[in-house]
């Protein structure tokens, strides 16, 4: 039965929890005791006799021989296979061996096995750890099966080990660091999206920057040994706080767990009398911990559970200038109540500073909107008005035709037409009457200038006093280095340049954070040089930490911060971010080809924003530690039309 439902995470699943056991040719019964008396979910089990060998059953009839598998298909229902069983392909498995015999037994039994698990409609199937250092021909083997499946999902096994240097927790295999197996298997396959990771977890844990790699990667199940557990005081099993978190963090990423060895904790006799007579689940103390640490789960709050859909879910950037947002979409932004606060305390601030005290009751204040929408940002600006008891006129300038409509509605029915006038024009080709005293804009993207805002308030500024007040009065973008599995394989599967050279806005969530995010543009306004100009070039580097291990960068999170007025600000950046706001996702710039990168050899990135006559684009690449190419060159897969 399932860990838990409540809390929002009832539809993730990590909800189910299964148990890896021995070869069984009984699968219903294997089925009844791991499932119906001992809780668990699923079964991780073998399908296959392990004493088979292929090259044994030569010249014995072969064409009458029967596979040894854990018995025929007719045993269980089809949904009970699909539902309750993981495969696990053979543990003796090794297709890089010196031995041809071992090798040619591998790749036959592979196939075989991964062919039966199809026949079954399971659902995965576990693939044991490579055994050497060099993987290529399971990789290769492994890679021609992806090709045919359609359904079925393979897990690498890797046992989730990072040593620091010293040789104290690397493996016997000589491995100090699994994220490099893991990473070079999944690249000769091509980042083929059915191939995940199952990770083994290991007594000891390698440190959190390491592990934090992990949560970009498409991590399907996390293995643990009764023998990682510790005991508590009452003699059952629990888990060290550092294992506890980072269970935790595969619940928040869909990742199950599932128990695996031996019990090892002597627990104390039940004396209720329910409980006699039954068989009790050797392992059952120790679901019941897992189900415990999922039960104490902090609920996702409301609005993390309005946006669960669009986690990791790759959304195309608006382009406010060329089209009319839609009436959904005004509705979305509109319900943001702590952004039309900030806006509020900045014109406050600024009608403070622009009208003194004792001139309050005779200056009027001329401030103008300009895209103003359905009225948020005149509703905000009337308020800090009245708040600070100053006298203020209102321009709402807006060129969607349909928000004016609703525009004219709201002044009337507030009763504001002696203090409103709505102007149904595009900012930028409007002749104002008179000069504003303070211009309020709302036209941030979550790259700060991606939605094209420093082309309209250079048009807009014309109409602002020369010591005139913008809100905002300027922004700043920021990116970082991601591994986002997920979202380089969704932008992969059109198969084709241009979704590699389009930025996305996406709710990261499955994304690891190589390093601490750095600025790239700043625009401030009003900006009254003569030599204004949009255009910008930035060279970043960033450096991995050093206890980190290596990490494959899929793309670059960007992100923006903007300054409305003083010290009042407003961003999505990450170390600063404005808590409970929910406008802006961050954005995300794919690579063509992910770049792996080590921590003693620094990333140095390249950013361009171009302007030409009617768009304005960006194109980027990576030229160390290994050059990508340029990406998005004239713009000719993603722009912002002017």
């Amino acid at each position: 039965m399932p860990l838990g439902e409540r809390g929002g995470w009832e539809r993730s699943e990590s909800r189910y929890c299964g148990v890896e056991t021995d070869f069984s040719d009984d699968v219903p019964s294997l089925l009844s005791f791991n499932i119906s008396t001992g809780g668990f979910d699923y079964v991780l089990a073998p399908l296959m006799n392990p004493s088979y060998r292929p090259s044994l059953m030569e010249g014995k009839g072969s064409e009458t021989q029967v596979l040894p598998v854990s018995g025929s298909d007719l045993v269980l229902a089809p949904s009970q296979w699909s539902s309750h069983v993981v495969g696990k392909v053979s543990s003796w498995i090794d297709l890089d061996s010196e031995d041809e015999v071992l090798r040619m037994d591998s790749e036959t039994t592979l196939k075989q096995e991964i062919a039966w698990a199809t026949h079954l409609s399971l659902q995965a199937c576990l693939l044991p750890t490579p055994k050497g250092t060099s993987c290529a021909n399971y990789a290769r083997c492994v890679n021609q099966i992806l090709q045919g499946l359609t359904t079925l999902q393979l897990w690498l096994r890797v046992p989730l080990v990072k040593s620091d240097g010293d040789s104290t927790n690397a493996t016997s295999e000589g491995l100090t660091d699994s994220w490099e197996l893991w990473n070079s298997f999944r690249l000769l396959c091509e980042h083929d999206s059915k191939l995940s990771v199952a990770l083994d977890v290991m007594s000891t844990l390698p440190s959190e920057t390491s592990l934090g790699r992990w949560m970009g990667e498409s991590v399907r199940a996390a293995i643990i040994s009764t023998d990682s557990f510790l005991t508590n005081a009452r003699g059952y099993p629990c888990l060290s706080k550092r294992h506890q978190k980072l269970v935790a963090g595969f619940f928040d990423h869909a990742a199950q767990v599932v128990v695996s060895g031996k019990p090892i904790h002597n627990l104390p006799k039940a004396s209720d009398s329910k409980t006699e007579g039954t068989q009790r689940h050797p392992l059952r103390s120790y679901l019941d911990y897992v189900a415990y640490l999922f039960q104490k789960m902090e609920p996702l709050p409301e609005q993390e559970r309005i946006e669960l859909g669009y986690r990791d879910f790759l959304q195309a950037p608006l382009q406010p200038l060329m089209d009319n947002l839609e009436a959904q979409t005004y509705e979305t932004f509109e319900r943001d109540s702590t952004k039309y606060i900030q806006y509020q305390r900045a014109v406050a601030k600024a009608l403070v500073d622009r009208v003194p005290d004792e001139k309050a009751s005779e200056l009027t204040t001329v401030l103008m909107v300009v895209g103003a929408g359905r009225g948020p940002l005149v509703r905000a600006s009337l308020q800090a008005a009245e708040e600070t008891n100053r006298k203020l006129k209102v321009y709402a300038v807006e060129k969607n035709p349909n928000a004016v409509v609703t525009l004219h509605n709201l002044v009337k029915l507030e009763g504001w037409e002696g203090i409103v006038t709505i102007i149904s024009c595009d900012m930028r080709f409007w002749n104002a009457s008179e000069k504003a005293d303070i211009l309020v804009s709302e036209l941030l993207g979550s790259f700060g200038d991606n939605e094209l805002s420093p082309e309209c308030l250079d048009g807009a500024q014309r109409f602002l006093k020369p010591d005139g007040i913008s809100i905002p009065s300027s922004y700043t973008s920021f990116i970082q280095p991601v591994t986002a599995t997920k979202l380089y394989n969704d932008v992969k599967a059109h198969k084709d340049l241009a979704h590699f050279e389009t930025p996305y806005v996406v709710k990261l969530h499955s994304v690891a954070k190589l390093a601490p995010s750095q600025s790239v543009f700043t625009f401030t306004h009003p900006n009254f040089s003569t030599k204004a100009n949009n255009q910008r070039y930035k060279k970043l580097h960033f450096n991995l930490p050093s206890d980190g291990g290596s990490a494959l960068v899929h793309g670059f999170a960007g992100y923006f911060d903007s300054v409305l007025y003083k010290d009042v600000h407003l961003g999505i950046e990450p170390t600063t971010a404005t808590p409970n706001m929910f406008s802006w996702f961050p954005i995300f710039f794919p690579l063509r080809k992910p770049v792996e990168v080590h921590p003693d050899s620094p990333l140095e990135v390249h950013f361009w924003r171009c302007c030409g006559s009617s768009k304005v684009w960006y194109e980027w690449s990576v030229s160390s530690p290994t050059p990508t190419p340029m990406h998005n060159t004239n713009g000719r897969s993603y722009w912002v039309g002017l």
